[in-house]
C-alpha cells in the first residue's frame, strides 16, 4: 500500500496537471475555426451583417469564423441548432429581434427556451425598415396606399420573410385599419425579387434590402419604421409623420449569442472580437448608407437590452393581434 503522505502527493501533483492542462485549452481558445450560423438566408440583412463581422472577429481572433446559413421558421431553425450545441465558443449564434426576442410570442412552442437558451456575446447594431412598393402601384405616398388598402379590403398584398417585417407590417395595418394580404417568403431577397416583379404589392424590409433598390429606382419607398427619419434616405418621411401614427416605431437588431453555458472567458474574448470589429472604419463605412446604426458594448449590457426588447416585441406582437403558430 502507498502511504498516505505518497497518495496526497501523487494527488496533488494530478490535480495540479490537470488544472494547468484546463488553463492552457481556456488560453488556447480560439484553436480551430469557429462556426457561425445565420438563421436567414443568404443575403439577407442578417447575412450581410454576420459576414462582415465574422470577417472581421477573425482577424483579432486569429482564426476563422465559418458563416453557415440555416434559414427557416423565421429564424428558429438556425437558432435551435445553436442553442443545442456544445457551450464551448467554436458554435455561435448571429441573432436578432426574431430569435432572440420575438419568436416566443409568434409561436405555440419553440424546441429551445429563449430566455434561458443562450448565453449573450454582443450587441452589433439596429437599422430601420423602409415600408416600400412596387413600381405599378397607383400610390405616391404611405396616405396614399393605406386609402388604397381601404378600398379594397383584403386585396392589397404584403410580403414578409422575418419576424420584424412580418410585425412591422401588421402592426401598420391594426393601426391604419386596414388589411393587409400577407404574402410569407423563406428569405427577403426572394420577397424583393416578387416586389420588383409585381407579384406583391408592398414589402415592409430591412434597409440593406431595401435602400439599394429604392435608390436604383426599381421600388417606391414611402415610409421608413423609426421614430426619426433616417440620413441614409432623408427624403421618406417616418409612418408618424405620413400617418400621424405617434406610436408606430420598430427597428430591426442584431447581436451574437453562444449557447447557454459557455465559459466567460471564452465570452470575453468573442466579445472584445466582436467590440473591436464594431469600431473598424471599413465596417461601419460599410453599413453606414444602409442606416445600419453600430453600438458595440458588454454582454451584460446586450442582457439587459434583450429583456427590454422581448418586452416591447410582445406589446407589438399582441397589438398587432398575429396569433401564434
Amino acid at each position: 500500500m502507498r502511504s498516505p503522505t505518497r497518495r496526497a502527493v501523487t494527488l496533488a501533483v494530478l490535480a495540479a496537471t490537470t488544472l494547468g492542462s484546463s488553463a492552457v485549452l481556456a488560453q488556447a481558445y480560439p484553436n480551430k475555426p469557429i462556426k457561425a450560423i445565420v438563421p436567414f438566408a443568404a443575403g439577407s440583412a442578417t447575412d450581410q451583417i454576420g459576414r462582415a463581422f465574422a470577417a472581421k472577429m477573425s482577424e483579432s481572433l486569429g482564426q476563422t469564423i465559418v458563416v453557415e446559413n440555416k434559414p427557416g421558421v423565421n429564424g428558429m431553425l438556425g437558432a435551435a441548432e445553436v442553442a443545442k450545441a456544445a457551450p464551448d465558443g467554436y458554435t455561435i449564434l448571429i441573432g436578432t429581434n426574431s430569435t432572440n426576442a420575438a419568436l416566443k410570442y409568434l409561436m405555440k412552442s419553440l424546441p429551445y427556451n429563449q430566455d434561458t437558451a443562450f448565453t449573450p456575446i454582443g450587441f452589433m447594431g439596429s437599422v430601420p425598415l423602409m415600408v416600400a412598393v412596387n413600381n405599378d402601384v397607383p400610390a405616391k405616398t404611405l396616405k396614399e396606399f393605406i386609402d388604397l388598402a381601404k378600398a379594397k379590403p383584403g386585396q392589397v398584398s404584403a410580403a414578409s420573410a422575418s419576424t420584424s417585417q412580418l410585425v412591422s407590417s401588421a402592426m401598420l395595418a391594426s393601426m391604419a385599419g386596414v388589411t393587409f394580404n400577407s404574402i410569407p417568403y423563406k428569405s427577403g431577397p426572394a420577397a424583393m425579387t416578387d416586389l420588383i416583379g409585381g407579384q406583391v404589392m408592398m414589402f415592409t424590409a430591412d434597409f440593406a434590402v431595401t435602400v439599394p433598390q429604392h435608390k436604383g429606382g426599381k421600388i417606391r419607398g414611402l415610409a421608413v419604421t423609426s421614430s426619426k427619419r433616417s440620413a441614409a434616405v432623408p427624403e421618406l418621411p417616418t409612418v408618424n409623420e405620413a400617418l400621424g401614427l405617434k406610436d408606430y416605431e420598430l427597428t430591426a437588431y442584431f447581436a451574437a449569442f453562444a449557447p447557454a453555458g459557455t465559459p466567460a472567458d471564452v465570452i470575453n474574448k468573442l466579445n472584445a472580437a466582436l467590440n473591436a470589429a464594431a469600431n473598424a472604419k471599413d465596417l461601419q463605412d460599410k453599413f453606414a448608407p444602409n442606416g445600419f446604426a453600430i453600438d458595440p458594448g458588454t454582454p451584460a449590457a446586450l442582457a439587459e437590452r434583450n429583456r427590454v426588447e422581448t418586452v416591447k416585441w410582445e406589446k407589438a406582437i399582441r397589438e398587432a393581434k398575429i396569433e401564434p403558430q
